[in-house]
């Protein structure tokens, strides 16, 4: 056992043991999203350096949902909720033994290109075992991308003591009904877990309709910088 796992272990059981779970999905379609990517992807590592991921703009979009919705961004304090003025976003990295959350500070100040930046330090830094205490501290909501290893489905643990932790799924191609007809489009699911005793379904199901409207308006025309 290793005080990686330790600490993870021990962090898990007290978010399963103190926080009322629930859970909820919602399929997106993200077609225009994906020619969006394909459009701007070779130019921006030319300029960046870095891969144009996916998860930057889920990012933007959970981003600007949680600032319709700020109860998301919350936790429990036994008396009272607090809600965090800060958007910092806890982002789950996996190594070979374990998992870190490095946070991106004021997620919300950032553009896409930005959070693109930001994902690739952290998961560098992270996967180099080089991530300071200051890299760890201060996330109030947490993305998981577990689509980058072919997931369609995710039940996860909530990141304690944060209110609530939504996972980006794979992105797969799929039939789906078009003002009665079928098309071939590029679909994903969102799942995402809760603390129930600051959410319910009402207010999570606005916030991941929310992210969904979000994700859904991107286009050939949107601006990554």
């Amino acid at each position: 056992m290793t005080p990686i796992r330790n600490a993870i272990a021990s962090r898990m059981k007290q978010s399963v043991t103190e926080i009322p779970h629930a859970w909820t999905m919602i399929e997106v379609d993200v077609t225009n999203l994906v020619v969006l990517r394909n459009k701007v992807k070779d130019e921006f590592m030319r300029r960046e350096g870095i891969n144009l991921t996916y998860l930057a703009f889920m990012l933007k979009a959970v981003v600007n949902a949680i600032k319709d919705y700020p109860i998301i961004n919350s936790v429990w304090a036994v008396d009272k909720i607090i809600v965090k003025r800060d958007i910092n976003i806890s982002l789950s990295v996996g190594t070979e033994d374990s998992v870190m959350t490095p946070v991106i500070k004021k997620a919300d100040q950032k553009n896409i290109a930005g959070l693109a930046r930001e994902i690739d330090e952290l998961t560098k830094k992270t996967r180099a075992g080089k991530l300071s205490l200051n890299d760890m501290v201060g996330g109030t909501f947490t993305v998981n991308n577990t689509g980058s290893f072919g997931s369609i489905l995710s039940y996860p643990i909530i990141n304690y003591p944060q209110a609530a932790i939504v996972t980006f799924e794979s992105i797969v191609k799929k039939p789906v009904v078009i003002q009665d007809m079928i098309a071939v489009r590029s679909m994903v699911n969102l799942c995402l877990s809760l603390d129930h005793r600051i959410l319910d379904g009402v207010i999570c199901g606005r916030f991941l309709q929310r992210v969904k409207e979000n994700l859904e308006s991107y286009n050939a025309e949107t601006k990554i910088y």
